[in-house]
């Protein structure tokens, strides 16, 4: 997905990073699909998506201001644990893993980080 081909993105002000660690692994999760979703007109639409990198770390493109000016929106950081894991050649109870969160103040960082496992994950809000 790019900026020219999906007109909703430029909707996200804030910065939004995440970091993935495989705890089965002890390790950073490489080449899980990341996607980042706004919730606006009461439906997800689609901001940007990617891998993460050998690192196990992924950022959305900064844009600009949100529809409709300041104020608090909400996202969704969608993780596809189903191909990662399916990829080490280990099953996994779940196939996606959906963290939704609000963002109050679009001119802050926001980190998200995810610690996963084929049958759990935990996620926080890093700095």
């Amino acid at each position: 997905m790019t900026a020219a081909s999906d007109p909703v993105l430029g909707h996200v002000s804030a910065h939004v990073s995440t970091h993935v660690l495989d705890t089965r692994l002890g390790r950073p999760a490489a080449g899980v699909p990341v996607r980042l979703d706004a919730y606006l007109d009461d439906t997800w639409r689609p901001l940007a998506e990617g891998a993460t990198d050998a690192d196990g770390r992924w950022s959305a493109p900064p844009a600009g201001p949100p529809s409709g000016g300041a104020g608090s929106a909400t996202y969704r950081l969608r993780f596809g644990t189903g191909p990662y894991f399916a990829g080490l050649g280990v099953s996994t109870f779940y196939p996606e893993v959906s963290v939704i969160f609000t963002i109050a103040d679009p001119g802050e960082r926001h980190h998200v980080p995810l610690l996963l496992s084929p049958f759990g994950y935990s996620t926080y809000r890093g700095s």
